[in-house]
Formats: structure tokens, sequence, C-alpha cells
């Protein structure tokens, strides 16, 4: 993003990074997630699409899943925010 500083930046590689290795667990489901956001604080928004995205397991996959696996090998994520879906 053209506004990000050098460290946020650095962050959203080592997040995608991150989202590329869960994401194979995603798909297999019919779904995926999005990063939409970084902030130099460390605040990750993330946007679940398809079948994730009306999936009642949501939030477990968001926090014992995503959030847990970024926390753990990115120490700079301090937490991660669901963003709703974005009408086009």
């Amino acid at each position: 993003m053209a506004n990000e500083t050098e460290r946020a930046r650095r962050l959203r590689g080592q997040v995608e990074i991150v989202l590329d290795r869960l994401r194979p667990g995603l798909l297999a489901d019919g779904g995926n997630v999005e990063l939409v956001g970084v902030e130099e604080g460390g605040a990750i928004s993330v946007q679940f699409q398809g079948a994730c995205a009306r999936c009642p397991g949501q939030l477990g996959t968001l926090r014992f899943g995503i959030e847990a696996a970024l926390r753990r090998e990115v120490p700079a994520v301090t937490q991660v925010v669901p963003v709703e879906p974005r009408e086009r």
C-alpha cells in the first residue's frame, strides 16, 4: 500500500507468508482469506471469502487458526480483526 511505512510493509510480507501456508486448508473447504490491512502497531485486518464468509465456525477459524498462527510466527502481530465483505 502506498501510505504504509517500511515497518508495516515488512509486517505485511510476513503475514502474507503465513496466510499462504494456511490458505490450502481454507480453499479445500471452498473459502479463502484476504489480508485487508496492516497497522504499524501490529493490528491485522482480514476478510473471509467464499464459504468462509458465511461459515458458523468463522470466529473459531479466525482466533484458533489464523490469529494463533500469525501471533506465533510473526511476534509483531498484536491482533487480527475480521472485516465484513464489501459490496461490489
